[in-house]
């Protein structure tokens, strides 16, 4: 393998060419190495291997020479020291909590999270004998109340699925690093172009890489990032026995989604702003939640911490969810969905399907009621996606 640049990239660059190694052929495109293991010049170099002295790969289940080219492209991007790519998302989630508590232990954690990410921290872990408390995640003094001696973690999604809300991640880690806890974010909505946990005081950050990294609707993966001191401490073995490890072939296509991501994130982020204030001028519309727009309540957190708005939009209908379903079958060009960050343009109804298994009082404390919609803007003509959405609210 040539050994890869170290120069300092900006993000469109190290999209392209960030972490890129090539094999003796001279590839122009990244390779794609479909191995399970690898082949040793003799078994001393396969004990030195084993033993850390001798650098190189020994299983796909612990690194692959594709999968790391995206780890370390993320890295760029994320300006952290050690990554770990993951099946999905939610192995990204999961082995990024799992890792470093255990029973007796006690999480902290925003309420306002995704219906799968929730169930780790409260059903999974809780199995596990780890604790947990949900706090309103604006609420500065609520984090500080809810630490206890035995706390450890304080896990958050920013902007949050589905309604937008804006944790200050820098006031919370303060906060959490007072205690001694590690603060892990889940910054899938702002995307890692529009905001910075690292920088801004957090510990871990992690993705689900299937949504804005590949952006195309192909394939699914995560991805973890730290330093290299807590990866090793914690994650390192853990991921090697329980193996949540990242398909080659994903990590190739993941590869292909980077080299667009700022492009895509940029153009959805328009698309995502024009919809927002055009929605806000509907009278069929009761509430917009946009982090670009002025009247989002999170807006001087935004302003320091984000350098974008998000490429999702959030809003109610005033007609309840009868009106929410009569919008969403009139679409024609924006497609019905669980999905998000897709070059498609996708509606979910929250209520019914990404957060339906949670109790009603828990959405309506959320805000998600049955008249929301979570909007995720493609690269489609905006004024394609306006008529549609215009032709969708005539529907009501």
């Amino acid at each position: 393998m040539l050994k890869k640049n170290e120069r300092t990239l900006r993000p469109a660059t190290a999209m392209v060419h960030g972490g890129t190694v090539r094999s003796g052929f001279g590839e122009t495109s990244e390779a794609l190495f479909l191995t399970q293991g690898f082949v040793y010049a003799s078994a001393e170099a396969a004990e030195a291997r084993f033993k850390g002295e001798e650098p190189g790969f020994i299983y796909s289940r612990y690194g692959n020479p594709t999968t790391r080219m995206f780890e370390e492209r993320m890295m760029a991007l994320e300006g952290a020291e050690d990554a770990r790519a993951t099946a999905s998302g939610m192995a990204a989630v999961a082995a990024a909590l799992q890792c470093q508590v255990k029973a007796g232990d006690h999480i902290v954690s925003s309420r306002a999270l995704f219906g799968s990410c929730r169930y780790v921290v409260e059903t999974m872990l809780g199995r596990a004998g780890v604790t947990s408390t949900f706090v309103d995640g604006r609420d500065l003094a609520a984090w500080r109340a809810a630490v206890r001696p035995e706390t450890k973690v304080f896990f958050m999604e920013t902007p949050t699925n589905p309604t937008l809300e804006i944790v200050d991640i820098a006031a919370v880690a303060k906060i959490a690093h007072e205690v001694g806890a590690v603060v892990v974010v889940d910054n899938v909505f702002a995307t890692p172009m529009q905001q910075k946990p690292l920088e801004l005081g957090a510990d871990v950050v992690v993705y689900s890489a299937t949504k804005h990294i590949d952006g195309q609707g192909r394939c699914l993966g995560g991805v973890i990032l730290s330093s290299k001191e807590w990866i090793d401490k914690n994650l390192h073995e853990y991921f090697r026995h329980t193996g949540p490890s990242l398909s080659p072939f994903n990590a190739w296509t993941l590869l292909k989604g980077l080299e667009t991501l700022p492009l895509r994130v940029a153009c959805q982020t328009r698309n995502a702003g024009t919809v927002a204030d055009h929605l806000a001028s509907s009278p069929l519309v009761a509430k917009v939640l946009y982090p670009g727009r002025a009247d989002h309540p999170d807006a001087a957190i935004i302003a320091k911490q984000m350098t974008g708005g998000s490429t999702l939009v959030a809003f109610e209908l005033a007609g309840g969810k009868e009106a929410a379903f009569r919008f969403s079958n009139a679409l024609e060009i924006v497609k019905i969905s669980n999905n998000l960050g897709d070059a498609k343009s996708l509606v979910t109804h929250p209520a019914t399907t990404t957060h339906k298994n949670l109790a009603p009082e828990v959405r309506a404390e959320l805000g998600i009621s049955d008249g929301l919609l979570r909007l995720s803007l493609g690269l489609e003509d905006i004024d394609d996606l306006l008529e549609d959405i215009d032709g969708a609210l005539a529907a009501i």
